[in-house]
């Protein structure tokens, strides 16, 4: 009897493993069979929703099924990360988290109702939009060691405008300040535009921004970029330099997204998902015009679910410390 046994043992576990087999090759086959839902967070129109937009429409070229962009805004993105934690793992729902809601919000919010690292699984990170240092275009500073001076000079005089306490454009300030050592008054606003606003009026001194959305505004010379937060010079900026090549060595901040699934979403969706994107990236046309909006295109070693992880953590960690140095607090 015992080798009878063995024998039936051996034929269900060989059942089972082929029955797994065929049916990741079917998910493979398959996915996706009706339109696919991304969750982005923020209000349609604002910056994460034009990027998500942009990069969706060319990914669902690639799947031949639409993709469907929803705006659960609330709370700086939680409520749309929330919402998406807790949705079906299934491929369906997937989530455009950012800075903020992915490596921010576990420092800024106090009983946060989902983990970033546990409750998502990290599918592509998209092209980034790191920020500029802006001012009005004639002020007195003409470079950056020109705002820093006077800064130094006067600490807390100069006016810094964020688009809201917590915002990124609010966290890379503050890490601009701690590292260069000087003291700004910061000016929340609701929104970049109205700061750009007051900005561009002389009732601020100075704010960061992202490249893509700041671009038309250097361009019609309302404003003047003194330094950029990426890692090297961009050639959509002639001239201006990074912060890390001013006195600033090794600064860099960007407002950056990735595509997330709720946890537990098979491995072979995330696949389908990735090769969609690494399709599109391979579009030079996609990706030129994503540069001349003053979009940052990575290269292919740092967009996958690997990369995007350790990326992930990474900024966790930078974000903690500012947060925590700067005691910035908001409520969810």
């Amino acid at each position: 009897m015992r080798p009878l046994f063995r024998t039936a043992c051996r034929f269900v576990l060989g059942a089972v493993a082929l029955a797994g087999t065929l049916q990741g090759a079917v998910a493979q086959e398959s996915y996706p069979q009706r339109p696919v839902t991304w969750l982005v967070p923020f209000a349609v129109g604002g910056p994460t929703d034009a990027i998500a937009r942009t990069v969706a429409q060319r990914v669902s070229a690639e799947l031949s099924q639409p993709i469907i962009v929803d705006n659960p805004a609330g709370a700086g993105g939680t409520v749309g990360a929330l919402r998406a934690a807790r949705s079906k793992a299934d491929g369906y729902t997937l989530f455009v988290g950012h800075i903020g809601t992915m490596a921010a919000a576990p420092y800024l919010f106090k009983g946060l109702k989902y983990d970033p690292m546990k409750d998502f699984v990290p599918i592509f990170r998209f092209p980034d939009t790191p920020m500029v240092l802006l001012v009005k275009n004639g002020a007195r500073f003409k470079t950056v060691n020109d705002l820093l001076q006077e800064a130094r000079k006067r600490p807390g005089e100069l006016t810094f405008g964020t688009a809201g306490v917590g915002s990124s454009s609010h966290l890379a300030a503050e890490h601009l300040a701690a590292t260069a050592k000087v003291k700004f008054t910061f000016v929340p606003y609701k929104g970049t535009g109205p700061a750009m606003t007051d900005l561009v009026g002389g009732q601020i001194d100075a704010m960061l921004d992202q490249t893509n959305v700041s671009l038309p505004q250097i361009q019609g010379g309302r404003l003047t970029a003194l330094a950029l937060t990426s890692q090297s010079p961009m050639p959509q900026f002639p001239g201006v330099p990074t912060l890390a090549d001013t006195d600033l060595p090794g600064f860099l901040a960007s407002t950056w997204y990735g595509l997330y699934a709720p946890a537990g979403t098979a491995p072979v969706v995330i696949e389908i998902m990735r090769v969609a994107y690494m399709k599109a990236l391979a579009d030079n046309a996609f990706t030129d015009a994503l540069r001349k909006q003053g979009i940052d295109v990575l290269p292919n070693d740092r967009v996958g679910p690997a990369p995007l992880r350790e990326f992930t953590v990474s900024e966790q960690k930078k974000w903690e410390r500012v947060i925590r140095e700067a005691n910035i607090a908001v409520q969810p």
